[in-house]
């Protein structure tokens, strides 16, 4: 299956010259970067978060194949969405599914579905796939789409990946892909994605999705944050780092409704 570019032109510029331009701007490719086991990144337009997103990406040493946890704005497939095959076309050249791995975590986890539909016009793990082209041009992905759910479930997601990385003995970067919160007063927003973002500097994945429910913050990602918290943890991981949090406020200079961005490595 070809995965055409959903927001290309709209996200990002959709010619390769003017995005590599773009992306020189918001990337370091020198630098020192650390062996992260995760990853949070934002997934809007590069004029809002381009910057957070930018400067998480050059923070981190990148693995051959990436698994990238996004959220399901769109209602369309399943709820725990796996594309197991697959290339997805970019204006930079073509990605390709690791088809192996992904078919390897598919049979672990008894939620996640192997589908298409749910990646077809979804836009949240397609704006991180430049970066990483520019970084890595041959770098494969595992994408997954996830949807409301319980902790249980996504924890048990979490947990089918972390074992299948151990069964393989394979080291990926596990990106989950989200915004914060949406369209509240700077003030306010700050406010809430501070109580999100401590619980994921915690390592802290229940009290994240308890956080998230107990004071309605609108982050969108936050189950691929709470699955990629978990699986991480079964990894070893032992700290998480704030890189940089923005709103779109210092964009637009408007603070009467805002998102919030926040990029955290986690290690």
């Amino acid at each position: 299956m070809i995965r055409e570019p959903e927001v290309a032109g709209q996200f990002y510029p959709a010619t390769p010259a003017a995005l590599k331009k773009v992306l020189e701007h918001l990337v370091e490719k020198k630098g020192k970067k650390e062996q992260a086991l995760g990853l949070l990144s934002p997934h809007a337009g590069y004029v809002f978060s381009g910057q957070v997103a930018g400067i998480g990406f050059s923070k981190v040493k990148l693995t051959d194949t990436v698994i990238i946890l996004g959220p399901n704005h769109t209602g369309r497939g399943a709820p725990f969405s796996i594309m197991t095959e697959g290339t997805w076309h970019m204006p930079m050249g073509n990605v390709e599914v690791d088809s192996e791995l992904a078919k390897n975590i598919l049979e672990e986890s008894k939620y996640l579905e192997e589908d298409v539909e749910a990646h077809i016009y979804e836009h949240s793990i397609e704006v991180q796939l430049p970066f990483l082209q520019f970084l890595l041009p041959k770098i494969k992905i595992l994408p997954i789409v996830l949807s409301a759910a319980d902790f249980m479930i996504y924890e048990e997601i979490g947990k089918a990946i972390a074992k299948t990385l151990k069964a393989n003995k394979k080291n990926c970067l596990i990106i989950a892909s989200s915004d914060m919160t949406h369209h509240e007063p700077r003030k306010k927003a700050e406010e809430d994605d501070k109580l999100a973002i401590e619980a994921m500097l915690k390592l802290d994945a229940q009290e994240l999705l308890r956080r998230i429910q107990k004071f309605n913050i609108t982050m969108c990602g936050y189950g691929p944050a709470v699955s990629m918290l978990c699986a991480v943890k079964e990894l070893g991981a032992k700290t998480a780092k704030l890189i940089k949090y923005q709103t779109s406020a210092d964009v637009t200079g408007d603070e009467t409704s805002v998102v919030g961005y926040a990029g955290i490595m986690v290690l």
